[in-house]
């Protein structure tokens, strides 16, 4: 239980239909800030990556609390990546092509949000002095 707790706990969301340099963009914002002020920052953001990330935030406070048993105030991001997933290309008719096909490349990405407990690491710290 002890290194579970050291490591942080996560969650993944995979195949998100956005460009990763746009969820890069808001993900920047929020990295090492705690579960209430991520929470007020995503909200009031004007973009359209801030939803799904808003919701991968939400999912990592759950899975913190149900593993960990962990008040949400006490919670931090303390890391958050984004990587590139596949791009889905899709081939439609344009008109004025005289029957040839254009390609739609629509990119994906894969975010990733490790919370951990600071209280946890308040009583670490305490415990190694002695």
């Amino acid at each position: 239980m002890l290194n579970k707790r050291e490591t942080g706990v996560y969650a993944l969301g995979r195949y998100i239909s956005m460009s990763a340099h746009k969820a890069r963009r808001v993900i920047d914002q929020i990295n090492g800030r705690s579960y209430p002020e991520t929470l007020m920052i995503l909200d009031l953001m004007p973009y359209r990556a801030s939803y799904p990330i808003l919701k991968l935030v939400s999912s990592a406070a759950a899975n913190a609390r149900f593993l960990l048993g962990s008040n949400k105030d006490n919670l931090i991001i303390s890391q958050a990546e984004v990587n590139e997933g596949t791009t889905v290309k899709k081939f439609k008719p344009r008109a004025r092509a005289r029957g040839r096909k254009c390609t739609i490349k629509r990119p994906t990405c894969h975010i990733k949000i490790v919370m951990k407990d600071i209280s946890f690491l308040r009583i670490c710290k305490y415990r190694t002095r002695d």
